[in-house]
């Protein structure tokens, strides 16, 4: 067995201040990463010495041997019962506002310190090399020697989705988990959030939209130019996919060349309080590999502003749909979260929805009513549903009571239920294939120039809303498990 060549970076140091921690953190991330890209590029230019390079992940632990009287109002921030726990950490400096604020309560909670030291996780060489450099490493058979001879590289085991899925878990040294994400499964998801977004997870923020149709996008743009000619608007830049940056309102933005799968778009404000909108496209696929990356950032609530189709002939073209129930039909997360998992509508998160339709709209109580109807959405994975034998599938549709079919919206909440991020659902109504108004292309043309703004404007409004809440508030208890992790 080779040698292994490793950083110094001392022992395990004991902290009662979360910042001090973070900065503990930052400096054994930045040794680490920095040793694995030196050691590379001198392996490159030819040095081939007889021993692996090998840098850790830093890690928290916490170590209570007491149940602590916790403030039980709050679903996050304390530990269910005495033990050991631990998680690794990537990237403190991406995540250090939320990394301060996660054990500042944990301390707080337990009356207690923490202990900032270097795990025994191998830090791949390809995470070590996207936090700072634009340097790639090569695929496997470029370099005329074995990379896994000398680095470590991503190693899937590792990342441990066992935990967000609620399995009872331990690590192999006994410690329970402190976070719902181990730092290699956040490393994997920020690389896969640049190669299907092309905008580095530094740009996005607390609030995230996820729409189906580039109409969205366009009106976000205009909607973003106006905040930014706006000094009192709070926001201050515009970053366009491709990391294009914008203070002035008036410049003019390039589209990449290529654009990616799942193009995102972000109207900043500081501290990550702005506003995020990714344009997943069609299909519950989609909506579920977005948002398996985008909640290691974290955010505190995501929303689904899309199309559907209206199964009721009360209905009318353009009425929106507010979802206070799933069902189901997408398959995409059986595996995770079977289907017998019930997913509540949040209750903050619906009202916010419910004021910014009666804001944009003008109509108030009863009247609301005639525009907006709240119900069950039923989400698929067969967009041509309608063209098959309607028995079975609009049987099912009508004991469930839905009110609305698409093909992301379950998808997006049960994974935001999964993931602990707080989730809703404004759909409009764009053809009604059960009642022959089906989305022909002069149609939706009209449909699209007269709703697509007003949508968009009260999914904004809400998440306008949902930003003033405070964190505890919003973060139900209704997301939490029996055993849960003590960061959210």
């Amino acid at each position: 067995m080779k040698q292994i060549n490793s950083p110094e970076l001392g022992p395990s140091k004991q902290f009662t201040d979360a910042s001090a921690a973070v900065d503990e953190l930052e400096r054994l991330y930045e040794a680490g990463t920095e040793f694995l890209r030196t050691s590379f590029a001198d392996v490159v230019e030819g040095a081939r010495p007889d021993h692996r390079f090998r840098a850790f992940y830093p890690e928290i632990r916490l170590s209570t041997t007491s149940f602590a009287h916790i403030d039980n109002r709050l679903s996050f921030g304390h530990v269910v019962e005495p033990g050991e726990y631990s998680t690794t950490v990537t990237r403190p400096d991406l995540f250090r506002n939320y990394l301060i604020q996660q054990i500042s309560l944990i301390i707080d909670s337990h009356s207690t310190n923490v202990t900032i030291g270097v795990s025994a996780t191998p830090i791949p060489l390809h995470f070590a090399m996207k936090a700072n450099a634009e340097t790639p490493v090569p695929q496997e058979g470029v370099l005329d020697f074995p990379l896994r001879d000398m680095f470590d590289v991503p190693d899937l085991a590792t990342t441990h989705d066992d935990i967000v899925n609620g399995v009872e878990f331990r690590f192999e040294d006994g410690s329970r988990p402190l976070a719902p994400f181990t730092a290699q499964r956040i490393d994997y998801s920020l690389a896969r959030l640049q190669h299907y977004t092309a905008t580095a997870a530094e740009h996005f923020q607390n609030h995230i939209l996820f729409t189906n149709y580039q109409f969205y996008v366009d009106e976000f743009a205009s909607f973003a130019r106006r905040m930014l000619a706006d000094p009192d608007s709070g926001y201050d830049s515009f970053v366009a996919t491709g990391n294009v940056v914008i203070t002035d309102p008036e410049a003019e933005i390039l589209a990449p060349g290529k654009m990616p799968q799942m193009p995102s778009y972000h109207l900043t404000r500081p501290g990550g309080g702005g506003i995020s909108l990714v344009n997943i496209g069609v299909g519950p696929s989609n909506a579920k590999t977005a948002t398996d990356h985008i909640a290691v950032l974290r955010p505190h609530a995501w929303l689904m502003l899309g199309h559907c189709a209206g199964l009721r002939n009360t209905q009318a073209l353009g009425d929106y749909v507010l979802a206070h129930a799933y069902l189901r039909e997408d398959h995409v997360l059986d595996a995770d979260l079977p289907v017998w998992v019930p997913i509540p509508a949040l209750a903050e998160v619906q009202i916010a929805l419910e004021q910014a339709v009666a804001n944009v709209t003008k109509l108030q109580g009863y009247e609301l009513k005639k525009i907006m109807r709240t119900g069950t959405v039923a989400t698929i994975d067969n967009r041509n549903w309608e063209l098959r034998d309607h028995s079975g599938p609009v049987k099912r549709l009508s004991q469930s009571r839905a009110i609305a079919l698409d093909m992301e919206s379950a998808t997006i909440a049960a994974n935001g239920f999964r993931f602990r991020v707080p989730y809703g659902t404004l759909l409009c109504v764009s053809d009604k294939p059960l009642h022959g108004e089906l989305k022909l292309p002069g149609m939706a043309s009209e449909f699209y120039k007269t709703q697509v703004a007003s949508h968009l404007l009260i999914g904004i409004k809400a998440m306008e809303t949902i930003r003033e809440m405070p964190l505890e508030r919003i973060h139900s208890r209704k997301l939490r498990s029996f055993d849960e992790t003590a960061f959210v």
